[in-house]
């Protein structure tokens, strides 16, 4: 553990979990919690969590985790991350430096999400979404990857947030769409297919046309 850490007394850290100098853990947080696989090796063993030693989280310095989140097995966040109420972080999920996770946001692991990455509340995003620098998710945008659900064979493949690309308000992505970089995706959009660089989707389903000169600049986030 870093220096000048405060971590409230009500949380609880499972596994190998480290956490960064600087960083606050506040009310009811869960760090570590087993992945599934972890977790039904500590149940066949009968044994409690604490008494099981595997891969926990890792958490930057200079980190802000407020009250209710709970990160799995297998994450590493970068430095100066931060988390609204109640956000949820599945294993095997890697975060770079300046992130925002929003309140009551779900990432359901496998995840790849860059730096100076902000993801508004309510925001649902599935397994293998690939996230660059400088995205912003606006709130209760859903991210999907599977094309058929519960029909046939699951092969999961999200989308992919090129650098700077901005998700709008209650927008949908379907499984596989690429967002380029610097592009728009509007409030409310159903995107079904590429969204190419610079350019604007909008509409149900969305359409491509192109982004006024005004917006055609990088996220100040």
């Amino acid at each position: 553990m870093g220096e000048n850490i405060r971590i409230h007394r009500s949380s609880k850290l499972y596994g190998r979990t480290s956490v960064g100098e600087g960083t606050v853990i506040m009310e009811n947080v869960t760090l570590g919690y087993p992945e599934h696989r972890v977790l039904m090796e500590i149940i066949k063993q009968g044994i409690e969590i604490e008494d099981h030693e595997y891969p926990g989280t890792t958490i930057g310095r200079d980190s802000f985790i407020r009250a209710g989140t709970t990160i799995f097995s297998n994450v590493k966040t970068g430095n100066g991350f931060k988390t609204g109420h109640n956000a949820m972080i599945r294993e095997n999920t890697s975060i770079g430096n300046s992130v925002l996770v929003g309140t009551n946001v779900i990432i359901d692991g496998n995840v790849k999400i860059g730096n100076n990455v902000s993801i508004q509340g309510n925001v649902y995003i599935p397994t293998h979404v690939t996230i660059e620098d400088n995205v912003f998710v606006g709130p209760c945008a859903v991210l999907a990857n599977d094309k058929y659900p519960v029909r046939g064979e699951y092969i999961a493949d999200g989308p992919t947030l090129r650098k700077g690309a901005s998700i709008g308000a209650n927008a949908t992505l379907v499984p596989g769409v690429e967002i380029g970089e610097g592009s728009m995706v509007a409030a409310g959009a159903l995107v079904t297919k590429d969204v190419p660089p610079w350019k604007l989707a909008i509409g149900c389903p969305a359409k491509i046309t192109e982004l006024p000169e005004k917006l055609r600049q990088l996220n100040k986030l």
